[in-house]
């Protein structure tokens, strides 16, 4: 496929006005071919109305063709072949083995929205039917349906070129949601942006949807990226990135005069909790697989552990010093950007400056440029409960020890924490009653909680959530992961003593969809 270094708007190549800019290799910090324009907002402006034209048609399309769509934009996905893992492997340093697992994982979860879809439970279709002869009042035929917002705002992440980027997660549940997507594409990986989105582009043509179903936009993230929250035409925005980024999209969607919801993933640390009884065990496997949670990716994965919880005592130090021999064997690997890399040190460098903390080891730098060595620091529960910035995410291959005496200590600790996407604790049988008392206490603090596991891995599925309370998202009652996050791009309706032939289709007595439905609050033939 041809790169032509320019957007695509609703089905158009545009040639940006305001400047340029490159992918650029972080292994070597080569620019890559071509130079990517840059829109200006009154180009933007084209995206955002036809998005906006774009929704009366998209948003009441038939299950069928819907989830079609879906399927189609998945084959052309995979039909790009190696030429995407070769260019997502130049622009982001990724392997091409983790590649290929997140496009599979990219093409995965737009089939399984297909299927979402198709089956419409989604719509969440309620229907209460009337009651003339009530007493002492009547009541009215009242039927329910979740309708989409309207188009949706999304932001190419850094960490992920396909399954958080141009047809990742957000892009898939919104276009399953029935709402048009105008994606803001990441500038390190213009390129991928680029194949992705034809992709798109041609499935919006094949199924002969509106154009404005779909744009792919570059520019300048202070600008064009606050420009496109502010749109009047966007109703709600999905976001993977640092938590300044996010919290100012959060603060221009709430400053609009119709506010809307900001979906972002921000930060977290994702503690893991080792419980007594699980050092009874092979402490040297229980380590390399910390540390392998640790630094796969580089560390540059949402879901990675930035701070493990280790009993005092002779197995906590035999654990530590396992710790440090597999951190020791470990050689830095590409990171995203040199920006990237650069957060990172300075994260290093401040984690290190701390008084009672402990560099416990670092392994070797990589051959390429962006490539520090992994590291592992340790200190005292007291320390760390009273240094709020232990508690700061240091995105990519970094992770804190931290020694406790006991129960008591955890759980004081975990209360001064913030919100995360997942917390994991290892345990024994032994160790039940103590995870009993730990849990009540996670459930206020993460999304997700992992026994005997790690935290890396996210499935894509019906009982994932990848949330948490802020600040690792901006609304701790969602998910950015699995079929639930539909229901961000969702906003119920009533219809109240509405003929048949007014009433939408997943609410009529014919059900033309064949829509699971609740009649009176029970399932419709029970």
């Amino acid at each position: 496929m041809t790169l032509t270094g320019h957007s695509l708007i609703a089905g158009e190549t545009v040639t940006g006005t305001e400047g340029t800019s490159f992918g650029i290799n972080p292994a070597t910090n080569e620019k890559l071919e071509p130079a990517y324009s840059l829109i200006s907002e009154a180009q933007l402006k084209t995206a955002t109305d036809a998005a906006a034209d774009a929704f009366e048609s998209f948003s009441s399309l038939e299950p069928e063709r819907h989830a079609r769509f879906l399927e189609a934009v998945a084959e052309n996905i995979e039909a790009i072949g190696d030429e995407l893992i070769e260019r997502a492997s130049a622009e982001t340093g990724l392997g091409a083995e983790r590649l290929r697992g997140e496009r599979a994982r990219t093409i995965g979860q737009l089939r399984l929205f297909a299927q979402v879809v198709r089956q419409g439970d989604f719509r969440g279709v309620r229907i209460d039917p009337a009651l003339p002869d009530r007493t002492p009042l009547p009541r009215a035929d009242i039927r329910l349906r979740q309708i989409p917002l309207g188009p949706v705002a999304v932001f190419g992440a850094s960490n992920f070129p396909l399954a958080f980027s141009v047809a990742g997660g957000d892009t898939a549940s919104a276009f399953a949601a029935g709402c048009p997507v105008v994606v803001k594409a990441h500038n390190a990986h213009p390129g991928t942006s680029e194949l992705v989105g034809q992709a798109i582009t041609r499935a919006v043509r094949d199924l002969d949807l509106h154009p404005g179903v779909f744009s792919l936009v570059y520019g300048s993230g202070t600008s064009i990226g606050q420009a496109l929250v502010a749109d009047p035409a966007i109703k709600a925005v999905g976001f993977t990135g640092s938590r300044a980024g996010g919290t100012a999209l959060m603060r221009t969607a709430a400053a609009r005069p119709e506010p809307i919801p900001v979906y972002a993933e921000m930060s977290s640390i994702n503690p893991v909790y080792v419980l007594p009884g699980a050092l009874g065990g092979d402490i040297e496997t229980l380590a390399t697989q910390y540390v392998a949670s640790v630094t796969g990716s580089s560390g540059q994965l949402c879901t990675s552990p930035g701070l493990l919880f280790a009993p005092e005592g002779e197995a906590g130090d035999q654990f530590a010093d396992a710790v440090a021999r597999a951190v020791t064997a470990q050689t830095g690997q590409t990171m995203l950007t040199e920006g990237i890399c650069s957060s990172w040190q300075q994260g290093f460098n401040s984690v290190k400056s701390v008084a009672e903390v402990d560099l416990i080891a670092q392994g070797r730098a990589g051959s390429t440029a962006n490539a520090p060595g992994p590291a592992v620091f340790g200190t005292g529960i007291d320390v760390f409960a009273g240094n709020p910035a232990l508690h700061e995410e240091i995105f990519g291959a970094a992770s804190l020890v931290v020694r406790y005496k006991d129960m008591e200590d955890l759980i004081r600790a975990t209360s001064k924490m913030e919100g995360q996407l997942t917390a994991s604790i290892h345990a024994t049988e032994e160790d039940y009653a103590s995870a009993a008392a730990l849990i009540p206490v996670l459930e206020r603090k993460v999304g997700r909680i992992i026994l005997n596991g790690w935290p890396t891995g996210v499935e894509v599925g019906h009982a994932m959530v990848h949330g948490g309370p802020y600040p690792a998202t901006s609304d701790p009652r969602t998910t950015s992961v699995g079929t639930l996050a539909i229901h961000r791009f969702l906003r119920p309706v009533s219809y109240q003593n509405f003929p048949e032939q007014l009433r939408p289709a997943p609410v009529q007595d014919a059900n033309p969809w064949k829509v699971n439905r609740l009649v009176d609050g029970k399932p419709e033939h029970q």
